[in-house]
């Protein structure tokens, strides 16, 4: 007999189709609420430039490595930074959305655990943006960094900052970048059990030095969305073991022969059936 592999929550039913209509619109008014949120953070140029210097001046008391580092690196291939400006464009938010999709389907029970925890991490970003709203190192003097993706392209951000109607581009801490990236990781590790499943942790690692070498983050930006991270892992609890696993048999289990009752003529003295070898009273 083998084991029922259909995952909860899929399916082709009336109830299935709900319960995807149901997610589709939980996680699309999510973002919409997020990025509606981000916008009243907006205007406050002279504040979020303040707080850029401060932060500049806490990376350089803490001895961080200088973000012009990283990018000095990816300038001297036009080909390396105009991949550094794709990925940081392109790869964000439908890696993300992959994801989800691929847990809603395989792993359902880790798809509510990603979900919530996603949830609690962009919900504190969003009060971090509109607390302490920060200019990211390109638009910095100090800094002395290029706006690759202006000089490069491709960009997502306009040229005026305070005129942008697409972003806020001062909303640089913390990096959902980096945050997202790094619960993805997390999320693929915990739901799989490949040898190398600990190789997703490339994903936030390249994104990591992306958002800095494109001048876009500061390194404090990813740190402080780590450890947002960490709280909201805190919160939410993890789901126990993998949701799908399709165990057909035990790895180093052998099957125990079960005796078979044998008819007994009548009248003849019953047998007892023999044991299997090695059984234990």
């Amino acid at each position: 007999m083998t084991a029922h592999t259909t995952p909860v929550g899929a399916g082709t039913g009336p109830g299935a189709r709900r319960r995807l209509i149901r997610e589709l619109l939980l996680v699309v008014g999510l973002f919409a609420v997020y990025k509606c949120g981000r916008t009243l953070a907006t205007g406050r140029t002279d504040e979020a430039f303040r707080n850029a210097a401060r932060v500049w001046d806490a990376e350089r008391a803490l001895h961080l490595p200088g973000e012009g580092l990283v990018q000095r690196a990816l300038l001297h291939s036009d080909a390396l930074v105009h991949t550094a400006n794709t990925y940081y464009a392109a790869v964000h938010f439908p890696a993300t959305v992959l994801f989800l999709v691929w847990l809603y389907l395989r792993r359902p029970a880790h798809y509510l655990w990603t979900r919530r925890v996603l949830a609690v991490l962009t919900g504190a970003a969003l009060v971090l943006h509109l607390a302490f709203p920060l200019a990211p190192p390109r638009l910095l003097g100090a800094a002395d960094l290029i706006d690759t993706g202006q000089v490069y392209g491709p960009t997502v951000y306009g040229a005026a900052p305070a005129a942008d109607t697409v972003a806020n581009q001062f909303a640089a801490m913390p990096s959902l970048h980096f945050g997202w990236a790094l619960m993805l990781a997390l999320g693929m590790i915990a739901a799989t059990s490949s040898r190398w499943r600990a190789l997703w942790l490339l994903h936030p690692l390249v994104t990591l030095l992306v958002i800095v070498g494109t001048a876009n983050h500061y390194w404090l930006d990813s740190l402080v969305a780590a450890l947002l991270l960490g709280a909201a892992l805190l919160l939410v609890p993890r789901p126990v073991g993998r949701s799908l696993i399709a165990r057909r048999s035990v790895p180093g289990q052998r099957a125990v022969p079960v005796p078979v009752p044998v008819p007994v003529p009548a009248g003849a003295a019953a047998v007892e059936p023999m044991e299997p070898v090695g059984a234990v009273r």
